[in-house]
């Protein structure tokens, strides 16, 4: 279910009610979590939720076994977890894309060959679930977290449904305690959680709805030609941040709810004044957990130009292939590497250099919109040379005119955000200003509402 959805408010309704029956007994309500969160991700397809389970279980026996081993052991178990994290994700979305490439390379070279493609259907948030399952055995082998004795507890941490299909990818350090202590239920965590779930609803179902529209118009043409891609590049990368911020906000604010505090994802991206810097504000969840399982281990930043370079090109690229199996998604995380590789060094200082670094972050950022949205190499190539011709379709001002409405109100609140270094503005006004403002959110959310709710773009990786 979506959190976009009637049927998700339904089953949020009913999950509050025994959640405030199960008061005064955390094992209660860990079971209750586990048990709704597995409803939740089985309510797309029932068949996947054993894959979940058992990811989950060769984790928490992993983690068992591998603080009481020696350390050569504690190596084998790691690979262990890797191998069956890895394996079943590789499994299942990678296994088809690299077959078709070897059957086109041998047919390349005059080689009939028979791969076998399998077709099946991409277990929803796989990504996710595993990268966070997985980030807990390789805490314990580092040593920044202790195993956890209490299977609920694990369960609970890897499948908690708020975050569960598009994050954030939360650590154990940080979630997994908070479901092995008391979680009061208090008037900010109300609050806060009420501020999130407006705001990011209203950016999913107000700002990314109509700016998909807006982006479908033109990237379901691969041969469209004119600054109308730029346009609709533009509404591509606000499209993605305002679907994939407004389900972490929502998934925060559900969090907060229950007292439970996930982890920042986003941090006003579009402010960034350069690559890295963007880097440090997008899907923070994810470029941390490669910072410090990929990036660091392969040597990081403490070692020859030359060599940390390629290791921030092989993570960028890392992250690329992790987003999914396709050459567009590979060519997107080495245009992002080498972009940082390239602006590594530039710090602005000045107004005039942090004004200068955000337009060329932006146009990094944005170009980058075209591999992650492009549906071919051919596309890309496309829309790269055609967007200069000076052809306007007669729609091109309307187009124009609806792409400024949708971001006015997101430019203004980020712009508030900014100033105030506030991302929850609101809770500071006075209680009628709040109210005001929290009833326009939720009537221009009822006002484009759609029962069946449209899909949150992450939900495919």
């Amino acid at each position: 279910m979506y959190f976009n959805s009637s049927t998700f408010f339904g089953f949020l309704a009913v999950f509050f009610l025994l959640h405030y029956l199960a008061r005064g007994s955390l094992r209660k309500r860990n079971r209750l979590i586990v048990t709704a969160s597995y409803v939740f991700y089985g309510w797309w397809d029932w068949r996947f939720t054993p894959l979940l389970l058992f990811s989950s279980l060769v984790d928490f026996y992993v983690g068992l076994l591998m603080e009481k081993a020696d350390p050569s052991r504690r190596r084998g178990l790691l690979l262990l977890s890797l191998s069956v994290n890895l394996g079943v994700l590789g499994f299942f979305k990678y296994f088809d894309f690299f077959a078709e490439n070897v059957l086109r390379g041998l047919t390349a070279l005059g080689i009939q060959a028979n791969l076998p493609l399998l077709n099946v259907i991409l277990p929803v948030g796989i990504s996710f679930f595993t990268f966070q399952s997985l980030g807990y055995t390789i805490d314990i082998y580092r040593g920044r977290v202790q195993a956890t004795r209490d299977m609920t507890a694990f369960l609970a941490y890897v499948s908690f449904f708020p975050q569960l299909v598009a994050g954030p990818i939360e650590r154990a350090a940080n979630l997994l305690p908070q479901f092995t202590s008391a979680r009061p239920l208090t008037k900010q965590g109300l609050e806060t959680g009420t501020w999130l779930v407006l705001w990011g609803m209203f950016k999913k179902v107000v700002i990314a709805d109509n700016l998909g529209l807006l982006v479908n118009m033109v990237y379901s043409d691969p041969f469209i030609e004119g600054p109308v891609i730029f346009l609709a590049t533009v509404a591509f990368g606000f499209q993605i941040y305002c679907d994939f911020s407004g389900y972490s906000d929502i998934a925060r604010g559900v969090a907060s709810w229950l007292g439970f505090q996930l982890m920042l994802n986003f941090n006003l991206p579009y402010f960034a004044v350069t690559p890295s810097d963007f880097w440090r504000r997008w899907h923070i969840s994810l470029s941390s957990w490669f910072r410090d399982n990929i990036y660091i281990p392969l040597g990081g930043s403490r070692c020859s130009a030359i060599r940390s370079n390629l290791n921030l090109l092989a993570t960028m690229l890392l992250i690329g292939i992790w987003h999914g199996a396709g050459w567009n998604f590979i060519l997107w995380g080495l245009w992002h590497g080498g972009m940082l590789v390239i602006f590594r060094k530039y710090k602005p200082k000045n107004l005039a250099q942090r004004a200068g670094g955000w337009i060329l972050t932006m146009g990094i950022i944005f170009y980058g919109r075209v591999f992650f949205g492009s549906q071919s190499l051919e596309q890309i190539q496309n829309y790269s040379l055609n967007a200069w011709l000076p052809v306007f379709p007669v729609w091109f001002s309307n187009y124009a005119l609806l792409l400024a409405v949708f971001l006015i109100p997101l430019i203004a609140m980020e712009v508030w955000q900014k100033m105030t270094n506030d991302l929850t503005p609101s809770l500071s006004l006075p209680l009628l200003w709040r109210s005001t403002l929290h009833g326009i959110l939720l009537f221009a959310i009822l006002l484009f509402w759609d029962n069946q709710g449209t899909p949150f773009i992450y939900f495919q990786f």
